[in-house]
């Protein structure tokens, strides 16, 4: 029986979509609105700019190519959402957009960056966009969104969201959220569908854990608790700003004279919690 790696994993994923020019085409073409579908691409130096700050890192980015037209992808994948990632993709989207300033003069010389983002987690918590997992911006006019800036254009696509309308359904776009969604550790049998596409079958030949040396699989485990340990970091950043802001409230409650009790009922903070912000 063979045994997979999970596909979202750094390692996995600069393997399948940094080496293999035809799959990185088939996931860019599957997944954004592209008037004119990408035929060829070149892949770029990932590095765009130096580190700035431990929340932003080392910006690094997954795979970065350009099409025969010039126009520039940057695909990432990110396991947990912050909202300091939005920060990451606007930047490196737009340091990408301005580099070409070394080799065009003409500001209308300029082609567009887009900016293509898996995030293995929920970022859209309101009602409305409770099974939206699709999320695609432009820079538009806010009365009139027909009318676009040109240069700049974001996907994020959350992965948790994401369930399949046919099990069937053999479309590239569905396929390949099914890869990232479908496939991991735990993978016992791969879903017939994506045996039969060619693109999704041969990605699935490069997780197979016997494809890779014991070097690679101790960077790929290394990563994991990597990952493993920031997510624990976000988790306890929340609770912490949760906390702060309870607080908050209880101190405005003290100072509009409501009762230890009230409080506590309210907050859920214990009476000594209370007694403490009211010294």
């Amino acid at each position: 029986m063979a045994h997979y790696l999970d596909p979202k994993n750094d390692l996995t994923f600069k393997r399948v979509f940094g080496e293999h020019k035809h799959l990185c085409i088939s996931l860019i073409n599957s997944m954004l609105p592209l008037e004119k579908p990408v035929v060829n691409i070149e892949y770029q130096s990932g590095e765009l700019i130096p580190r700035l700050t431990d929340v932003l890192r080392n910006t690094i980015v997954d795979v970065r190519c350009t099409d025969s037209d010039n126009r520039q992808f940057i695909v990432e994948m990110q396991l947990y959402w912050s909202e300091s990632f939005k920060s990451r993709v606007l930047l490196n989207a737009s340091k990408a957009y301005v580099m070409q300033l070394d080799k065009a003069q003409e500001f209308e010389l300029l082609q567009p960056v887009y900016a293509l983002n898996f995030v293995n987690d929920k970022f859209e918590k309101s009602p409305e966009m409770a099974n939206e997992y699709y999320h695609y911006y432009k820079i538009v006019n806010i009365r009139n969104t027909e009318k676009q800036i040109e240069g700049l254009e974001f996907l994020f696509v959350e992965l948790p969201k994401f369930v399949p309308q046919n099990r069937a359904e053999k479309k590239l776009h569905e396929l390949w959220m099914r890869f990232f969604t479908e496939i991991n550790e735990n993978t016992k049998e791969i879903p017939v569908e994506l045996l039969d596409n060619e693109f999704t079958h041969e990605a699935i030949e490069y997780l197979e854990k016997a494809a890779y040396t014991k070097e690679q699989l101790e960077v790929y485990d290394k990563w994991k608790i990597a990952a493993m340990t920031e997510r624990s970091a976000l988790k306890d950043a929340r609770k912490e700003g949760v906390m702060e802001g309870i607080k908050e409230i209880a101190l405005k409650m003290l100072k509009k004279g409501v009762s230890i009790n009230e409080i506590c009922d309210y907050t859920g903070l214990s009476q000594e919690k209370v007694k403490e912000l009211s010294s």
